[in-house]
C-alpha cells in the first residue's frame, strides 16, 4: 500500500520448490533466481546441473509433485539400443531446458511398478509433468534439439 507520495508498492515476490537432484530436500526459492546456479539448503549441491536426474520408487514421487517446474521423464532400459542412443541428447537437452524444466531418468527394468501405473507400452517414452499432471508424452528416440522443439510446443515457450 502507498502511505505517502512517490512509495511504490511492493510486489509479492514469487517463490518456486524445487527439489534437490541430490539429496532429493525440497528447496524453496525465489523465481527470478533460478538461473543464478542456486545450490540446496541441506547438501550444498547445485540445484540444476545440466544432467537428469536419477529417479527411483523412492523419489519418483517426490519430484513429479514437488517441483514447481515442468518435469520431463525419459522412461528407459539399459537393454534398449534406442534408449542409450538418445542418452546424450536427453543429457544435452537437460543443459538446455534448465532451469524451466528439469529433466529426469527412469530404469523401467528397475522400477516396473511406476513403468505400469504409467501405462509405459514402449520405449523410449518421455512424459511431461506440470504440477504433478502428465500433460504430454512422446515415444521413440529424438535428438536433443528435437526433444527441446518438443517440450517448448508442449509448454507454449
Amino acid at each position: 500500500m502507498k502511505d505517502f507520495p512517490g512509495q511504490t508498492e511492493l510486489m509479492p515476490m514469487s517463490k518456486k520448490q524445487l527439489v534437490c537432484p541430490h539429496c532429493h530436500t525440497t528447496n524453496v526459492l525465489p523465481e527470478d533466481r533460478l538461473a543464478d546456479q542456486p545450490r540446496c539448503g541441506k547438501c550444498h549441491e547445485a540445484i540444476f546441473d545440466a544432467h537428469p536426474v536419477e529417479l527411483t520408487a523412492a523419489t519418483f514421487d517426490r519430484h513429479v509433485k514437488r517441483n514447481d517446474i515442468p518435469l520431463l521423464v525419459d522412461f528407459w532400459a539399459p537393454w534398449c539400443g534406442p534408449c542409450r542412443t538418445m542418452a546424450p541428447a536427453f543429457e544435452e537437452a537437460a543443459s538446455i531446458l534448465e532451469p524451466g524444466v528439469r529433466l529426469a531418468k527412469l530404469n523401467t527394468d528397475d522400477e516396473q511398478m511406476i513403468s505400469a501405473n504409467h501405462g509405459i507400452r514402449s520405449i523410449p517414452t518421455m512424459i511431461l509433468f506440470r504440477d504433478g499432471k502428465e500433460i504430454a508424452r512422446q515415444s521413440g528416440a529424438l535428438m536433443a534439439n528435437g526433444i527441446v522443439g518438443w517440450v517448448r510446443t508442449q509448454l507454449d515457450q
